[in-house]
């Protein structure tokens, strides 16, 4: 797909989110995909690959969640992989800071890169587990939104996001289709860990007929200091 088209188009489907993006943004978008496409033939960041497809189901998959963040926020993007959604959320709004948390260097390293590249601000990446990270009182209940897309079941999910959020924050959960029984299954969790669900999105993702859920969790009370518990702990035995 040519630069032009490419813009046009994501232009247009963020516009059906109400999302308006300036040529500037459009710009970062059109090269943060050229690095994505680049950088995943030396490391396995993501399976989708065609232009249509990242702008629709990455980009613009990412931006859903848009609506939900604010400004001037402290926010952290757990299990961010290739930088989804932190990143796009950050290229879209600088005013936040954005901090991308992953397990695996080797994305952090390449993440680091893509930052540099398409100069995006106040955004910073963080190696780790979270099992560790969110007992270390630098970061633990630090944030004012945790984001996370396609990490983990929720039971498991809430114990590495909800100790990395202040009280009065919020967890924003990116799931699939059909999550009412992963949803009752992590009623138990979310409230233990100091949660509560405030509300269920469902819709379809622009174009398509894919479906998608947005949970959002509020943190009511802060987490009990036992969670998150050691590495490994969280989806070998999840809170049920």
């Amino acid at each position: 797909m040519k630069k032009e088209e490419f813009k046009e188009k994501l232009k247009k489907y963020a516009n059906s989110i109400s999302i308006e993006l300036n040529d500037n943004k459009l710009e970062k978008f059109y090269n943060y995909k050229n690095l994505l496409i680049e950088w995943n033939k030396k490391i396995n960041l993501t399976s989708i690959t065609e232009d249509e497809d990242i702008i629709n189901k990455h980009f613009i998959d990412c931006l859903t969640i848009y609506k939900y963040i604010g400004d001037n926020k402290k926010i952290i993007d757990i299990g961010t992989g290739a930088g989804f959604p932190g990143l796009p959320l950050q290229i879209v709004n600088d005013k936040n800071e954005m901090v991308l948390f992953d397990s695996l260097q080797k994305r952090i390293k390449v993440l680091n890169e893509i930052i540099s590249n398409i100069s995006i601000n106040n955004i910073s990446t963080l190696h780790g587990r979270a099992e560790e990270i969110f007992q270390n009182s630098k970061y633990r209940e630090k944030f004012d939104i945790a984001v996370s897309r396609a990490v983990a079941c929720l039971n498991i999910l809430a114990e590495y996001m909800l100790p990395a959020v202040k009280l009065g924050g919020n967890c924003i959960c990116m799931k699939g289709s059909n999550i009412n029984e992963e949803i009752i299954q992590a009623e138990k969790a979310i409230f233990t860990l100091g949660g509560k669900i405030e509300k269920v999105e469902e819709f379809v993702l622009p174009y398509t007929d894919i479906k998608r859920n947005i949970v959002l969790i509020k943190k009511v009370k802060s987490t009990p200091k036992q969670y998150p518990r050691r590495p490994g702990t969280p989806s070998k035995s999840p809170i049920i």
